[in-house]
């Protein structure tokens, strides 16, 4: 064999495995992008399992705040029927999902309010720790949302960097939405006494 054919075959051999390499890589990075996501899932569904519970305790010492329940029972509801798959995260199917998502945050933070007006309420031990976990589960969405803002970084960063925008342009790896601040965020809260 000619000298040349051979280092051909060493170039095209050394190509190959690079472009397999960075294939897998890709899609490695990928599948991390979407494990985040279903955690992301999973604490908001955490949420809405609670959700319930925490309704039916507050009913049994403010029935007459009827309208507050119904909201965070509606909220809920619309909030668990946006279904966004990791491999369609769109910046508006995101947006959408986390509106839904505000919107239950924002309910139960009136209902949170109602139990200021009912010491009784405010004693109860289900109550507590029921709000004990609410709150673990405010906390570990944050941190899953941060992870998986992290995950779609480093994914998006590996999708745009050449030559892998080369590979992820074949072969239809798309940049991923990231979840972001809701609108008004920027601004702090208004307390008045």
């Amino acid at each position: 064999m000619k000298k040349s054919t051979i280092i051909f075959l060493v170039v095209a051999g050394v190509l190959v495995i690079w472009a397999i390499s960075a294939y897998n890589g890709l899609v490695t990075m990928e599948e991390k992008v979407s494990n985040q996501w279903a955690n992301v899932e999973t604490q908001y569904q955490r949420r809405a399992d609670l959700i319930p519970n925490l309704v039916n305790t507050v009913k049994g010492y403010a029935a007459h705040e009827k309208s507050t329940l119904e909201g965070v029972i509606e909220a809920r509801s619309k909030a668990t029927q946006i279904k966004v798959e990791a491999k369609d995260l769109t910046p508006e199917k995101l947006a959408e999902y986390q509106k839904a998502q505000g919107e239950v945050t924002s309910a139960l933070g009136k209902l949170l309010a109602v139990s200021e007006r009912y010491p009784d309420l405010k004693a109860n031990q289900n109550f507590l720790e029921l709000q004990a976990q609410l709150e673990g589960t405010e906390n570990r969405i944050t941190v899953a949302r941060k992870n998986f803002n992290d995950t779609a970084k480093e994914y998006n960063t590996a999708v745009r960097r050449f030559p892998k925008n080369i590979f992820a342009g074949i072969f239809g790896f798309d940049k991923k939405a990231y979840f972001e601040a809701e609108a008004g965020s920027e601004k702090a809260p208004k307390v008045e006494f």
